[in-house]
């Protein structure tokens, strides 16, 4: 066990929530934190169980014989440097690529995408936050000109009289976040009977991919039974028109046939936010996650405006982070089209400001590269994975497995052994959350400061020295790429000032003095932003948009051979991949394998009773899982948590469909038939 710093206040490792807790040693106390107000989840409460785990990596591990075996420092770093070099010699800067994670540090992000962009001199970085809020994202930036996934605080939630959450299971993925919605009426828009929905005055069960069409329907009421707010869509916002052509068309009974919902079920949920003096529109991963998804939230915008919600005080429009730094991680720089600050990568202003901070040539930085997926799949020659297990966590995951294991370099820098590094040419052992100081940038852009409790195990280095270690091996002098994150800081506040995302006025000591500061802070007398649509939206004129949107459906539909649909999601037990709770022996013995959801009358028909191993079959590929009869769930649909490796790889069956404009996958729908296992 590492030596303790003694008691420090710090948060959680999970959820984009960063619940408040008291660290000493290994043992845990919440912290009356404005997120989480006292509370702890399971995962929280068990959180230290993995900084002394058996499982943990203390050592670099390098592949000799086609078997990891321990080695150096100096000769891990010195191998992946040489091999880059070749590599980059022979076919390029781009055929070395970077895959980011969003549970890393603002520090970590940032510093990851300099040293894609100026180390490595490569356009292929982006990271796993691309398949959680990448939706969210850009119909954020076309209705609003900005995203920051809820632009108001959490606790601004328990003065509201209604609440439509859209796709997400707060309830099981981040339970501290349930007491905010306590006060309010609450509608819940999912195809399961979730334990979030069991909390709902009105549940909408609506056939997994038809999200868009129930929004257009819910719009229609709005405007047809006389709740359409015409003063604020006067003052605040463009683009009703166009969108109300498309809207008039879906009624809600020619909704209902589309997706199951009641047509007066849609009109009881207009009428109930109409109604309510605050009111909210939320959305999560499951209206987020398809081919079509940033079209969805954008119609659950259009939604939230008729009704005169977004940069009113007091109800609004939100998403719902997953990711520990997912919002953090998406405005720094590890991902494929952006630079520090929430700036744009192709636009020269934005390039000139980044490469005088990093002093370089903006010439020299490359230009967009491709998004995550697309990046795993074009089967680089050499990929550096940090704080991701994509083995698991990507889409049509054999393909994406088969793709790694014919590159000729794969290195993973994690805490613990992931299903991604255990096929890795080099395993780097890096600290976890409180083996080291931070900041995180939580689920309503509050910068938080996680500090280090305890030292790491002999042999861990952080993931700011790993990339020194490399950087300064490839040619960067040794003071471009800082290893103090403290420093690191310090620059990213510099490379953000002036940006969307701006940091400038944010500084460690604000922090350590327990100043909760919600960005923009473009100044460090500045107070923060804790609510940014008060006064104006963040396009030039100040106004919101209305984006004109129509449902499709999902890109694959059902048919005779694969008759059902399936949907992926988290249990409260676990989180992501997996990787890290299975070896939490609490949380694993409360969910120790794959199961799937049916339906009674489902399982039946395919011979199956409750507590029989079940195979799932899509066009990609078999899961194996057991049987769970839900006589809640739709008979056309079965759900499969993500978090478990092997054949029992939920992301075996999804479908790598991608929406066009976040490049997210479609990880929530797709065609499968259930199967007895013989």
């Amino acid at each position: 066990m590492s030596v303790s710093t003694g008691t420090v206040d710090t948060h959680c490792p999970y959820c984009a929530l960063q619940c408040g807790m008291r660290l000493t040693g290994t043992e845990i106390e919440p912290r009356d934190f404005p997120t989480n107000r006292g509370g702890l989840c399971q995962k929280g409460w068990t959180a230290a169980t993995l900084l002394d785990s058996p499982g943990r990596l203390t050592t670099p591990l390098v592949r000799v014989d086609g078997v990891l075996r321990p080695a150096s420092w100096d000769r891990a770093l010195d191998l992946v440097a040489n091999r880059v070099i070749d590599l980059q010699a022979r076919h390029g800067r781009d055929a070395v690529a970077v895959f980011g994670g969003g549970g890393l540090t603002n520090e970590k992000a940032y510093l990851l995408g300099k040293f894609a962009r100026v180390a490595l001199g490569t356009s292929r970085i982006d990271y796993n936050g691309r398949f959680c809020m990448s939706s969210a994202a850009a119909a954020g930036v076309k209705a609003f000109g900005m995203d920051r996934g809820m632009p108001f605080p959490v606790e601004d939630l328990q003065g509201a009289n209604a609440i439509l959450l859209v796709g997400g299971n707060p309830a099981e993925t981040m339970p501290p976040f349930v007491q905010h919605l306590r006060g309010a009426e609450l509608i819940v828009v999912d195809p399961r009977r979730s334990a979030t929905a069991e909390l709902a005055a009105l549940h909408l069960q609506p056939a997994p991919g038809t999200d868009l069409a129930l929004a257009l329907g819910i719009l229609h009421a709005v405007v047809a039974d006389g709740h359409l707010r015409h003063d604020y869509l006067a003052a605040r916002t463009v683009g009703f028109d166009d969108v109300w052509r498309i809207a008039t068309a879906w009624w809600p009974e020619r909704v209902e046939r589309v997706t199951g919902v009641a047509a007066a079920d849609q009109r009881a949920a207009a009428a109930m936010l109409a109604a309510a003096g605050n009111a909210y529109v939320l959305t999560a991963r499951g209206t987020e996650q398809h081919a079509r998804g940033a079209d969805t939230v954008s119609a659950w915008i259009n939604l939230a405006l008729a009704l005169g919600l977004p940069g009113k005080p007091g109800s609004g429009f939100g998403c719902l982070t997953g990711q520990g730094n997912g919002q953090g991680g998406r405005e720094h720089g590890q991902k494929a089209d952006q630079l520090p600050g929430y700036r744009k990568l192709d636009d020269p202003a934005a390039r000139a400001h980044v490469a005088a901070v990093w002093g370089v040539d903006p010439d020299d930085l490359p230009g967009p590269g491709p998004s995550a997926y697309e990046l795993l799949d074009s089967a680089p020659r050499g990929l550096l994975v940090f704080g991701s297990n994509v083995v698991v966590s990507a889409p049509h995951a054999a393909r994406v497995t088969e793709r790694l294991a014919d590159a000729d370099l794969l290195v993973v820098a994690d805490v613990v052994m992931s299903e991604t590094a255990a096929m890795a040419d080099v395993v780097l052992p890096v600290t976890q959350w409180a083996e080291e100081d931070g900041t995180m940038t939580n689920l309503e852009g509050r910068v938080l400061l996680r500090r280090k409790a305890i030292g790491a195990p002999v042999g861990v280095r952080s993931d700011l020295d790993v990339l020194r270690g490399l950087a300064t091996r490839l040619g960067q002098p040794e003071d471009r790429f800082p290893v103090d994150p403290e420093v690191v800081f310090d620059e990213l506040r510099r490379a953000s000032a002036g940006g969307i995302a701006d940091y400038a006025g944010v500084s460690y000591d604000r922090l350590r003095a327990g100043d909760a500061v919600h960005w923009p802070v473009p100044s460090v007398d500045h107070p923060g932003t804790p609510r940014v649509f008060l006064d104006r939206f963040a396009h030039p004129d100040g106004l919101a948009r209305f984006v004109a949107v129509d449902h499709s459906g999902p890109a694959e539909p059902p048919d005779d051979d694969f008759p059902l649909q399936a949907t992926t999601g988290r249990v409260l037990q676990h989180y992501q991949s997996g990787a890290q709770t299975r070896l939490v022996p609490e949380l694993n013995a409360a969910v120790p394998e794959m199961y799937v959801e049916v339906h009674p009358d489902t399982a039946a028909r395919a011979g199956l009773a409750d507590g029989a191993m079940a195979e799932v079959v899509s066009r990609r590929g078999t899961v194996r899982a057991r049987v769970r009869t839900v006589p809640t769930i739709r008979v056309d649909l079965v759900f499969l948590p993500f978090h478990f490796p092997g054949d029992a790889r939920a992301n075996l069956l999804t479908n790598p469909a991608l929406d066009p404009t976040s490049r997210m996958p479609e990880f929530k729908v797709c065609a499968v038939r259930l199967e007895a296992v013989t």
